[in-house]
C-alpha cells in the first residue's frame, strides 16, 4: 500500500514542481558556495567545517582542536609546541622605504595605499619607544611628538612636527618625521636628516641621564637613514662606509639588522669578497637567520657554478662538489622562506615592501625580492639554477608544519600575520598550499548538479518526469521487497501489537 501511495503522489506532481525544486536547490547551494568561498579566501578555512569542529564535535564527545597543543619535532629531534599567532614576532624592515618620497609617490600614481594601518601603527609604536626617554623628564616638544606619531592623518603628523620645531628649533625627532613624511624626494629627505643629525648632536652635549639613551637611539636611526639616502642617490661607497662606521660604533645594536643594509650595498658594488666576510660573521648558528642571510649565501655559491651549469649535463655526469654545495644552499634558503623563489623567478608580481616583516613569511619575501632581484639577475645563470632546483626542497620536507630539516618546523601563523602587514590588493602567498575544503567542493558539485537538473527539467519536462518516476520506483523497490519479507516472517498480529505499544 505504501508503494501505491508513493506512485499516486508522484503521478500528481507536474514538471513545474520539479523545475522549482531543482532551481531552488541550485540557488541555495550556490549561495552557500559563494559564502564558503568568500570565507575561505578571507580566513583560510571553511565556515561549515569550523562550526562543526567548534560546536558539534564537543557535543559528540570529541575534543576541541583549539584546546590541544600539537607537538612538533625540532631540528635536534626534541618536541616543541607549535607557535601561535602571538608568538610570530614582527620585525622592523631594515630596508623600509621613505613614506613621503616613495610610498606616497606610489599612492599618487596608482591611487592604492601600499601600507596597512596595522603596519603604520607598529611604526608609530616603534618611534614612540625608540625616540622617547623617561616620561617623568619628558620635554614639551617630546609630548607633541608622541602625539604626532600616533596621528593617523599624515598632514596632522606634519603639523605636529612643525609645532614641536616652534617650541624647540633643535627638536631632532620633528626633523626626522618631516624627512620621512613631508619630503617628496630623497635629496630633500637627506637634507632634513642632516638637519636632524646636527640638532641631535647639539642636544646630546647638553643632556644627561635617561635622555642619553633616547638621543643615542635617535642618532643611530638618523645615521642609518642617511646611509640609505646615499645608497639611493648612487653614492654607494659612501653608504658602505657610513654603515660600517655605525656597526663599529654601536656593536650592541645588532637587533637593527644594519648588516642587511650593508650586504645589499656591497652586492650593488659587486664586492663579493666583502659580502662573504659579512656573511661569515652573521651567518652563524647562534644568530637569528633571515631571508637576506640565507639567500645571499645561496647567491654567492650559485654564482660560482651557475655560468656553466646545465641541467642536461648535470643529469648525465652528476653534480660536482661546488654544484652540490650551491644546490644545498638553495634548498636551505627555500626551507627558511619558501615564498621568495616565485618573486625572484617573476612568477608572482612584486609590490612595495611593508615597513615591518614577518620572518619566513610572504612579507619578508616581498621585501627581500624587491631589493635583491637585480643582484640575482646580475649573476649570470643564477636564476636558471634556482629555477631548476628550488622545488626539490619540498621533497626533503614533505610535512613542513610537523618537522623541519635544517630549521624548526614552518610556523603556521605566517598567513594571518602577513594578511595584516600586506595590502589587500596583494594576493598573500600561503605555504604549505592549502587544499580546498571538502564543503566547498561538495557545495560546488551540488550546485552544478541541481542546476543541470533544473535546466533539463525545464527543457524536457515529460522525459524528465518519466526519468524521475523510474528513479523513485527503482529506489523504493528494495524497500517494498524488504517490507514484504518482514511481513512474511513476522506473525500477523505483530504489527498490531507493535502499534498498540
Amino acid at each position: 500500500s505504501g508503494g501505491t501511495e508513493t506512485s499516486v503522489f508522484l503521478n500528481t506532481l507536474t514538471p513545474k514542481f520539479y523545475v522549482a525544486l531543482t532551481g531552488t536547490s541550485s540557488l541555495i547551494s550556490g549561495l552557500i558556495l559563494i559564502f564558503e568561498w568568500w570565507y575561505f579566501r578571507k580566513y583560510g578555512t571553511s565556515f561549515i567545517e569550523q562550526v562543526s569542529v567548534s560546536h558539534l564535535r564537543p557535543l559528540l564527545g570529541g575534543v576541541e582542536s583549539s584546546s590541544t597543543t600539537g607537538l612538533f619535532s625540532s631540528v635536534n629531534g626534541e618536541a616543541e609546541p607549535r607557535p601561535s599567532v602571538s608568538e610570530c614576532k614582527v620585525w622592523r624592515n631594515p630596508l623600509n622605504l621613505f613614506r613621503g618620497a616613495e610610498y606616497s609617490r606610489y599612492t599618487w600614481v596608482t591611487g592604492k595605499e601600499p601600507l596597512t594601518y596595522y603596519d603604520m601603527n607598529l611604526s608609530a609604536q616603534d618611534h614612540q619607544t625608540f625616540f622617547t626617554g623617561d616620561t617623568q623628564q619628558i620635554k614639551a616638544e617630546d609630548t607633541v611628538m608622541q602625539k604626532a606619531w600616533r596621528e593617523r592623518n599624515p598632514q596632522a603628523r606634519i603639523r605636529a612636527a612643525y609645532q614641536a620645531i616652534e617650541m624647540n628649533h633643535e627638536c631632532a625627532a620633528a626633523y626626522v618625521l618631516l624627512a620621512e613624511e613631508e619630503a617628496t624626494t630623497i635629496t630633500e629627505a637627506e637634507r632634513l636628516f642632516k638637519q636632524a643629525l646636527r640638532s641631535g648632536k647639539r642636544e646630546q652635549r647638553t643632556i644627561h641621564g635617561s635622555f642619553v639613551r633616547k638621543n643615542i637611539n635617535l642618532l643611530v636611526y638618523i645615521k642609518r637613514r642617511l646611509a640609505m639616502c646615499a645608497r639611493k642617490l648612487g653614492r654607494i661607497k659612501e653608504a658602505v662606509k657610513m654603515m660600517r662606521d655605525l656597526m663599529k660604533e654601536f656593536p650592541l645594536l645588532g637587533m637593527l639588522n644594519i648588516h642587511e643594509n650593508l650586504l645589499e650595498a656591497l652586492l650593488e658594488l659587486q664586492a663579493y669578497a666583502d659580502v662573504q666576510a659579512v656573511l661569515a660573521k652573521y651567518d652563524d648558528i647562534s644568530l637569528p637567520k633571515s631571508a637576506t642571510i640565507c639567500y645571499t649565501s645561496a647567491l654567492l655559491k650559485a654564482r660560482a657554478v651557475s655560468e656553466k651549469f646545465s641541467p642536461e649535463a648535470a643529469s648525465r655526469r652528476g653534480l660536482s662538489t661546488a654544484e652540490m654545495n650551491a644546490v644545498e644552499a638553495i634548498h636551505r634558503a627555500v626551507e627558511f622562506n619558501p615564498h621568495v623563489p616565485k618573486y625572484l623567478l617573476e612568477m608572482k608580481s612584486l609590490i612595495l615592501p611593508p615597513e615591518h616583516i614577518l620572518k619566513r613569511g610572504d612579507s619578508e619575501a616581498v621585501a627581500y625580492a624587491f631589493f635583491h632581484l637585480q643582484h640575482w639577475k646580475r649573476a649570470e645563470g643564477a636564476l636558471n639554477l634556482l629555477h631548476c632546483t628550488w622545488e626539490g626542497t619540498f621533497r626533503i620536507i614533505p610535512y613542513p608544519l610537523e618537522k623541519g630539516h635544517l630549521f624548526y618546523p614552518y610556523p603556521g601563523c605566517t598567513e594571518t600575520a602577513d594578511r595584516e602587514l600586506l595590502p589587500t590588493f596583494h594576493e598573500v602567498s600561503v605555504y604549505p598550499k592549502k587544499e580546498l575544503p571538502f564543503f566547498i567542493l561538495f557545495t560546488a558539485g551540488l550546485c552544478s548538479f541541481t542546476a543541470m537538473l533544473a535546466m533539463l527539467t525545464h527543457q524536457f519536462p515529460e522525459l524528465m518526469g518519466v526519468f524521475v518516476k523510474a528513479f523513485f520506483s527503482t529506489l523504493f523497490t528494495p524497500l517494498g521487497f524488504f517490507a514484504d519479507k518482514m511481513e512474511s516472517f513476522m506473525p500477523s498480529s505483530f504489527w498490531h501489537q507493535l502499534t498498540r505499544i
